[in-house]
């Protein structure tokens, strides 16, 4: 397994919407391996390949808690079903936008249909924490970031100061 370099925000990868796995084999088991290994270096708790430069439709996650055991979770050509009307919000943040959280309103449960690590079809039911972040997850793969549900000034802000943080990383 290798830690692979996570893209930050203004890349324009970042925005690139994924395109459908047409089988799970050995290549993508090494590629959903790669992403959970680099997600727990980050450390994080979900990854979509595109933020590790791959515009495949795949997530991983782990949502375990620090004095659990690990629970990866693989999501191939995951698709939400039935997202209910009540919404909640959730304060979030992303490897693909480091340093930065805010509260964003999803809807409070979903439905995901998705095939697994041996490219089994599942149908999960997400609630709380585990709606959000597939959602969040979901959004990377329609090229779609978390401050994009902000509002324009504070999207506008965070961009300005990451551009800002690579520009200093850049000259030094």
């Amino acid at each position: 397994m290798t830690v692979r370099p996570i893209l930050t925000a203004p890349d324009p990868r970042l925005r690139e919407v994924s395109k459908p796995v047409e089988r799970v084999d050995d290549a993508l088991r090494a590629l959903m391996d790669d992403m959970l290994e680099t997600m727990y270096d980050a450390p994080g708790i979900g990854l979509a390949a595109i933020q590790v430069g791959v515009p495949k439709r795949v997530i991983v996650m782990d949502l375990a808690g620090e004095d659990e055991a690990p629970q990866p979770r693989y999501f191939v050509n995951p698709e939400i079903l039935n997202p209910s009307e009540d919404t909640k919000p959730y304060e979030e943040g992303c490897l693909s936008v480091p340093d930065y959280y805010d509260e964003v309103e999803r809807p409070a449960q979903c439905t995901v249909k998705y095939l697994d690590y041996d490219g089994n079809e599942q149908i999960l039911e997400a609630e709380g924490l585990l709606a959000v972040c597939i959602q969040h997850e979901m959004d990377h793969l329609e090229g779609v970031l978390f401050i994009d549900h902000l509002s324009r000034l504070k999207r506008e802000r965070i961009l300005k100061k990451l551009r800002k943080e690579q520009r200093l990383a850049a000259a030094e």
